[in-house]
């Protein structure tokens, strides 16, 4: 049956005409830069029999040091771990420093987490043991329960009000009109115009769910109310169902800080009135200056009014000590001294080092560790890899990169891999990709993995020509050579 169509638009009716498309730019919520260790999602174990896997949340191999690390991990959730160092030890590209990061995931977001590298503690700034008083305590967290008079709903009315200055040549806000909504009912307030600036520090917008503390007037915003979930949003942001019961209401709201944080709230210099170089100098040295010990011990007295009045929890974290091997005898001193305090995180270090000279001493010892500080260790080995397992590392890399190899070109790359390091076939995969973009190709063939293999050397190839000897050219005699400068 055949059918008339009319091809004139109906009026009050939409056209048929397509809408015009426009691209959008990613965002920087959009973009992630692909880490060294990005495709690493945790320690990889069995939640039914506690095992680690052969191969899972992105690691391969090293199955006894995971499941050593998952133990650890185990003890520093049931708070049994505290004041106590592990010493993660192997060969170069071996895991370590993704061990130490698949714990912290293992661990969650409410434990902190702070990695270092044993060379940032020597500063011309700041002492040593100051650093490492810092790392300590922004490895200590506290999770402090208050329960708050806030105000709490979707936003449906934001509305700046302006009033003229006293000069009569521009405007102020004087106040804030602000709408919020909940499942039972509605409020409008009217609000300070320094919560204002706090709103267009958050960004809220008509839609989203916030609350408001009704003492300190602080503004947190949720998340976007998930009445708007069926509409695009690109920036993909997190919708949050509505607020169910009154607009005001009592709320326990959790904070996590660390006793980092507290100690530089309650640092603040303040200056003479009249002296203007010591207002100056106090302004400019915040960031310069060290807490004193006497302010920590009074932030530490009024934690543990709040953990014994069940206020507060106290969280210890994880402070992970990269290249070990570069502290010397002082800073050694400390930690020995600092992980019997009670208030210390679990402290992981990491070095590739075997037999070697502790720094500070003329004595050669394990790790570059002086041998009272080992005792109080617990020590987890790591492996090379063999070949299989380095095959599947760089087919995550891969994956996590968005390279395509052809099967020849991933066969060498994985040959490089396993008579050269782990490390160099990784670092290869960059260049690989631009030599293929370059010569117009997505896909990356065996020329281009030769071509980068040989313009860039290895560890090994490096030394090796390095111990060759020189050609060069005969010496002149001493008094042709003087005879020539001077001439």
């Amino acid at each position: 049956m055949e059918m008339e169509v009319d091809e004139q638009p109906i009026s009050g009716t939409s056209s048929s005409r397509l809408a015009p498309i426009e691209e959008v730019k990613p965002t920087s919520k959009q973009i992630k830069r692909v880490a060294a260790h990005s495709h690493v999602k945790g320690l990889g174990i069995d939640p039914d029999t506690q095992e680690p896997l052969d191969e899972a949340a992105g690691f391969v191999g090293q199955k006894n040091a995971r499941y050593a690390a998952s133990i650890i991990v185990d003890m520093i959730r049931m708070k049994s771990m505290a004041g106590r160092a592990v010493l993660i030890a192997g060969p170069p590209a071996t895991g370590k420093t993704a061990i130490a990061l698949a714990m912290s995931q293992e661990l969650g977001d409410g434990v902190p987490f702070v990695p270092i590298v044993a060379s940032e503690v020597f500063s011309s700034e700041v002492k040593k043991t100051e650093v490492l008083m810092r790392s300590f305590r922004r490895a200590i967290g506290l999770r402090v329960k208050e329960t708050k008079d806030v105000y709490e709903g979707e936003v449906t009315e934001l509305s700046p009000i302006e009033t003229a200055d006293s000069s009569g040549l521009g405007k102020t806000i004087s106040h804030l009109v602000l709408s919020l909504k909940t499942a039972k009912g509605s409020k409008q307030l009217k609000l300070d115009p320094s919560i204002y600036d706090s709103i267009l520090k958050q960004r809220v917008e008509v839609g989203d769910v916030i609350y408001i503390e009704a003492n300190s007037g602080v503004v947190k915003r949720v998340g976007r109310c998930d009445v708007y979930a069926s509409e695009f949003d690109l920036e993909a942001d997190e919708f949050v169902p509505m607020p169910k019961g009154d607009v005001r209401k009592s709320k326990d709201v959790v904070q996590n800080v660390s006793l980092h944080d507290l100690d530089l709230a309650n640092a603040r210099p303040q200056g003479r009135q009249g002296d203007v170089s010591n207002i100056v100098s106090q302004l400019m040295a915040p960031k310069k200056t060290e807490v004193t010990d006497r302010l920590r011990s009074e932030i530490n007295k009024v934690v543990d009014e709040y953990i014994e009045s069940g206020v507060a929890e106290l969280m210890p974290g994880v402070l992970f000590i990269d290249e070990v091997h570069m502290l010397d005898v002082e800073c050694f001193t400390y930690l020995y001294r600092a992980l019997e305090s009670p208030m210390a995180p679990v402290v992981v270090f990491a070095t590739n080092r075997g037999t070697t000279t502790v720094r500070g001493l003329d004595i050669k010892a394990a790790h570059g560790i002086p041998p009272e500080m080992l005792d109080r260790l617990m020590i987890i080995p790591t492996m090379k890899y063999n070949e299989p397992d380095i095959r599947k590392i760089l087919v995550y890399r891969a994956e996590a990169e968005n390279v395509q190899f052809d099967e020849p070109s991933f066969d060498l790359l994985s040959q490089v891999g396993t008579e050269k390091s782990l490390r160099y076939a990784l670092q290869l995969i960059a260049p690989v990709r631009l030599c293929a973009q370059c010569a117009g190709r997505e896909v990356i063939q065996l020329e281009d993995v030769q071509r980068c293999v040989d313009l860039f050397m290895d560890r090994s190839e490096s030394l090796k020509r390095r111990r060759k000897p020189k050609n060069v050219f005969p010496k002149l005699p001493s008094k042709v050579r003087v005879k020539r400068f001077i001439g």
